[in-house]
């Protein structure tokens, strides 16, 4: 019987980006509205300095919440020519309610006049909690650059824009394409899964 776990997100991108992977080590990854708890799932602000902080913060919430092995994901782009933004800020960089519309027009009119360097690289941490307090967590990195348009139809968040390097091709025109791509997060998981064995 597979081990359920709860994903502390309702973000479906990243869920079904983690779910196979880790059904392949017998974990049965579930989101929030699956468990059918009659009190909602927690509000995390996501206030620490990294992206560790973060994570660790939403996995110890939730686990509270539901009793249960929880893993949570705190991933950012990290731009060189913008000293590593906006990372932590990633999901909210056009400022509180913005979606991710906005936050990919801001990056693209704060890079309009950087036509050389536009390197970037994605980093995600994930922390798995047991409502005992045990936890362990992982990072990866994906390097990359940022177009100068968005391109391909695949992904979600910031991968219209971020092409990955040696591939030539955004993550979003690899996803749409159905292509398999070891992303920051898969990287991420794998180091996690190799901490569990």
């Amino acid at each position: 019987m597979k081990q359920k776990v709860l994903f502390a997100s309702t973000n479906r991108g990243k869920f079904l980006e983690l779910k196979a992977p880790l059904a392949a080590h017998g974990i049965d990854l579930v989101l929030p509205l699956d468990l059918g708890l009659p009190t909602a799932p927690p509000q995390v602000d996501e206030d620490r300095p990294t992206y560790e902080g973060n994570a660790r913060k939403k996995a110890q919430a939730y686990a509270l919440w539901s009793g249960m092995p929880t893993l949570a994901d705190d991933t950012g782009l990290e731009v060189e020519c913008l000293g590593g933004a906006p990372g932590i800020y990633s999901a909210r960089y056009a400022g509180p309610g913005a979606g991710s519309k906005e936050n990919k027009l801001k990056l693209l009119k704060v890079l309009v006049k950087e036509k050389k360097n536009r390197r970037a690289r994605f980093v995600s941490t994930l922390v798995l909690h047991w409502p005992n307090g045990k936890s362990v967590e992982a990072n990866g990195s994906l390097e990359g650059a940022i177009a100068t348009a968005e391109r391909g139809t695949g992904g979600f968040g910031y991968d219209t824009l971020f092409e990955v390097e040696t591939r030539g091709r955004t993550l979003a025109e690899l996803k749409g394409a159905g292509e398999i791509v070891d992303t920051h997060r898969t990287r991420a998981l794998s180091g996690l899964i190799a901490k569990l064995r």
